[in-house]
């Protein structure tokens, strides 16, 4: 992070000073090569430039300090004298006139942008608010990065909430993009945050948020999502909806995918298939951990075309900081695919820790969270 500031700095320094070099070396070459090549008007390229990289007060100062070269330039010239530097002048004008206009009407853009950002991080602490960083044994860590960075929110979506029945967590991935996968998302993630605190079993749980979720959607759309309950017992039980597998991770090295012994339609689609997913336990022990992610990690390619070999990455889960074990995993995804991701990313890691009590249980309402990014 550091070095990516570093480099923007440098980069705002050199377009900064970009104008003045642009005007100094046409001074000195049409001093070198004389009045005679006509070289003078391209001064103008001064304010052109300060237009499109600054402000309109800058745009301004550039374009004067071009116009005093300019005139500077044509008396030692001589050129007022047949109107070339007239010319020259009249040109560097009507650039930095046009430079003042480009850059306010920039500037109202980069405004207009910042508060359409600032609204969509309103949505997204509404819609995906801060997970709890510990749950009775568990520790839990949340990274989200969105295909669309300006807005910084997308079709990706997790919760945890603390139930009666022990720690229940659903992480899903809503089919497309836009404003109507966010809207999916909030149906999916209301729905599972009351059915988490009311239904016996996660079942229940996916039934009741199928429910809703049919009520909302149109077509073919759908949602893959997988729901895990953490409770007192050895296991964590999963119920998975057609989504990547989570990943285990043990203290021993030993790395495998949680997956069901038969897969099951998304969300959403339950209606063509009647038999509804059967819910699978995991072994779920001290000091194991529970990686789960949506299909933006996991089918994000490098330059070969490959994929991001996952379980192949586990290494990077073992620092101490749930925290900055998964950063270290979200930069080697982005490393992997040499850039910005093309698809929106979710990860929850979920640690059981070593020599700790059983979850306890909080009254009704409590301990409801989810998640923003990392």
């Amino acid at each position: 992070m550091t070095v990516e500031k570093g480099e923007q700095r440098t980069r705002s320094r050199a377009l900064a000073a970009l104008p003045y070099l642009v005007m100094t070396a046409v001074g000195a070459v049409d001093l070198t090569a004389g009045p005679g090549v006509g070289f003078l008007p391209l001064v103008s390229l001064g304010p052109a430039f300060a237009g499109l990289v600054g402000g309109w007060r800058r745009t301004a100062l550039v374009g004067l300090t071009a116009a005093v070269l300019c005139v500077g330039l044509s008396v030692h010239s001589g050129l007022f004298e047949n109107r070339r530097g007239l010319t020259a002048l009249l040109s560097v004008a009507g650039v930095t006139a046009a430079g003042v206009v480009a850059a306010v009407m920039r500037q109202r853009r980069e405004e207009e942008l910042a508060s359409v950002r600032s609204i969509a991080e309103v949505a997204q602490r509404v819609l995906l608010r801060p997970v709890p960083r510990g749950a009775g044994p568990l520790r839990i860590a949340v990274s989200y990065t969105s295909a669309v960075a300006e807005a910084r929110i997308g079709g990706d979506l997790y919760e945890v909430v603390t139930s009666p029945a022990g720690v229940r967590i659903i992480v899903g991935d809503v089919q497309g993009k836009g404003l109507e996968a966010v809207e999916s998302a909030a149906v999916v993630l209301g729905a599972f945050r009351e059915a988490a605190h009311d239904e016996p079993d996660l079942p229940a749980v996916g039934a009741r948020v199928e429910r809703a979720l049919n009520r909302h959607l149109s077509g073919e759309r759908f949602v893959t999502a997988v729901l895990a309950e953490i409770g007192d017992g050895p296991n964590a039980t999963l119920l998975n909806f057609g989504h990547p597998s989570p990943l285990v991770v043990r203290p021993s090295g030993e790395v495998r995918y949680a997956a069901p012994s038969e897969r099951a339609l998304p969300l959403g689609l339950m209606d063509h298939r009647p038999d509804a997913p059967v819910p699978y336990e995991v072994p779920f022990a001290p000091g194991d951990q529970l990686l789960f992610y949506t299909d933006g990690v996991t089918e994000a390619r490098d330059s070969a075309g490959w994929f991001y070999p996952l379980d192949e990455r586990a290494h990077l889960l073992k620092d101490p900081d749930p925290e900055a074990a998964l950063q270290a995993v979200r930069e080697d995804v982005v490393d992997h695919a040499e850039g910005p991701l093309h698809d929106d990313a979710a990860m929850l890691l979920v640690r059981y820790r070593r020599g700790r009590p059983a979850p306890e249980r909080p009254g009704p309402g409590a301990g409801q969270g989810s998640g923003s990014p990392v």
